[in-house]
């Protein structure tokens, strides 16, 4: 109408500082739009101007409302990090019938419960229990009396005070324990050597003090197995086990535990050497990274390296240390030459989908990072995440019957076909059905999450039809929880160095772990076997086959033979 009436006004000029809007400087005054008598004079070019005007006002402000609505899922994610719920598990409602803790304190406090009914019983007598309060402790073991050590204090009976031996016989004893704790659990082993000096000859003799697995050191090979479960097992900071010292009357310096750490990790690296060559040679690898601060980078500031841990189909778990989040870190890890039909199990970053287009493996993707897409979007679209969750969780609930029915091979495989196929293909017609919905924005954390999963469909089809392929890499993930754990307590490494004799102490402790062997009996035994043990048979010092070559008669340090 405006067009066609628009030769009857005369034409008004339409300053530029009006038409042309910047969304990058939102925070500008802008003036205001014209009214409806300015805009009854303008000429027909002027209204298609101010039409694209409004054109291009409508694309900024759906621009500005993605990027407010990213903001909002950022800051809280950011808030629920520091003090919200980190589990990805879901809130299950509780029966309507069940009664929750908090109802039962209020029952109690508001009024009486019913009465129990009630039954006639014969009138008698009951007689107090005679036990002590503590009776209970002597009779249940809360230790392996093998490993234990034991200190004895006999009691007196006052009923026999000032009776001579012939006055009373023991016919018996009663144990009780009690867990106690001394103030230093150290221990110096004082080596006596007698100076013999034989008659006949003069000749004066001393027997050598014995060799420790750091030649010239005082610390004994039992205390640099402690040193290492110290700082990697329980994540104890060198500082920490040094206060730890000088508290229990040790004066030793700080910089020695350092050097008997690096000292010990490069005596195991040839074993861990041979544990990644042991993975390398599965068939199904899974592999991950994750970030630890290691070695200067300036002033006050610390380079950024990342461990890629790697998992093989043995149990077995190797950290090696890289300086970058580069693509050619997987491949300094795994090598060009992969097993046959290998499959390397990972997420979604690109550096593994690299690797396994340049060896030709078959790449598999992780369902609980597929998940976890959507999980971080539930507060964009809580009903459809939902029901995401729901097809994803039917995967799992076969999983879980695959394992408590101990499938394995091809009856694995059919099972999966069977019963995961058909809910694997009615999730991704549900992804379908969310795209088809045209109110969905692109930035939005529901959109990215799903289109996520869609990219990444082949590799999620894997474990499919290869019943050894894993459903995701939550084992990997398990294992690899001691890095940000320790990274927790001693936040950095100081040098790239110390980085990479984390990567190997933590590699052996880990599979240790995995395979039911006691981490300081294990390096206990390697650290005194790995210098006379042949450097072709190291690999018997791995984890997994000392436990069949060596566990049954471990070597020990002479503090084990002390008072036997």
């Amino acid at each position: 109408k405006a067009l066609q009436t628009s030769s009857q006004y005369a034409a008004k000029p339409i300053s530029n500082s009006r038409l042309k809007y910047n969304s990058g400087m939102s925070s500008m005054p802008r003036q205001a739009l014209p009214t409806l008598d300015e805009a009854a004079g303008f000429s027909p070019a002027q209204v298609v101007e101010l039409a694209l005007d409004r054109a291009t006002l409508a694309r900024d402000v759906g621009q500005l409302q993605q990027k407010i609505a990213g903001l909002e899922h950022q800051v809280d994610w950011f808030r629920r990090q520091i003090f919200g719920q980190k589990s990805e598990k879901r809130s299950v409602l509780a029966p309507a019938e069940q009664m929750s803790l908090g109802e039962l304190l209020s029952l109690a406090q508001t009024g009486t419960p019913p009465d129990a009914p009630e039954r006639s019983v014969a009138a008698h007598s009951r007689k107090s229990s005679s036990k002590a309060p503590d009776a209970k402790a002597e009779s249940v073991s809360f230790f392996d009396e093998a490993r234990v050590p034991i200190e004895v204090i006999e009691l007196v009976s006052p009923e026999v005070a000032g009776l001579t031996p012939e006055q009373y016989e023991i016919i018996g004893t009663k144990e009780s324990f009690r867990l106690a704790q001394r103030p230093g659990s150290y221990v110096v082993i004082k080596y006596v050597r007698p100076i013999v000096k034989r008659v006949a000859t003069q000749l004066i003799s001393c027997p050598a003090a014995p060799v420790g697995v750091i030649e010239g050191s005082r610390a004994d090979v039992s205390f640099v197995a402690g040193l290492l479960l110290d700082k990697m097992a329980y994540h104890l900071p060198f500082h920490r086990v040094h206060q730890r010292l000088l508290d229990a009357g040790f004066k030793v310096s700080r910089p020695w535990l350092t050097q008997l750490g690096q000292q010990a990790s490069s005596l195991l690296e040839p074993i861990y050497d041979a544990q990644l060559a042991s993975i390398r040679a599965s068939r199904v690898i899974a592999m991950d990274e994750t970030p630890i601060k290691a070695g200067q980078n300036g002033p006050g500031k610390m380079k950024q390296g990342y461990f890629w841990p790697v998992y093989g189909e043995l149990d077995e778990v190797c950290f090696p240390f890289f300086d970058n989040r580069r693509a050619d870190s997987v491949v300094k890890t795994l090598g060009l030459t992969p097993a046959q039909s290998a499959v390397l199990l990972s997420d979604g970053y690109s550096a593994y989908e690299n690797y396994a287009r340049k060896t030709g493996l078959t790449h598999a993707q992780c369902w609980a990072h597929a998940r976890r897409e959507l999980f971080e979007a539930k507060d964009a679209e809580p009903t459809a995440v939902a029901e995401g969750l729901d097809h994803i969780g039917a995967l799992y609930a076969i999983e879980a019957d695959i394992r408590d029915k101990k499938l394995t091979g091809e009856k694995k495989r059919d099972y999966r076909l069977t019963h995961a196929k058909p809910r694997v293909e009615m999730f991704f017609q549900w992804v379908a059905r969310q795209f088809e919905n045209q109110g969905l924005l692109p930035s939005s954390p529901f959109t990215k999450a799903l289109a996520y999963a869609r990219n990444r469909r082949n590799g999620l089809e894997v474990f499919l039809t290869d019943p050894d392929v894993p459903i995701d890499t939550n084992h990997l993930e398990r294992a690899l929880r001691a890095i940000p754990m320790g990274r927790k307590a001693w936040m950095f490494a100081w040098t790239e160095l110390g980085a990479k004799h984390i990567g190997i102490v933590q590699s052996l402790i880990v599979t240790c772990r995995l395979h039911g062997v006691d981490p300081y009996d294990y390096l206990v035994d390697v650290l005194q076997r790995v210098g006379q043990h042949p450097a072709a048979d190291v690999h018997l010092l791995t984890p997994r086959l000392w436990k069949t070559h060596f566990a049954a008669n471990p070597l020990r340090s002479d503090l084990y033979n002390i008072g036997k």
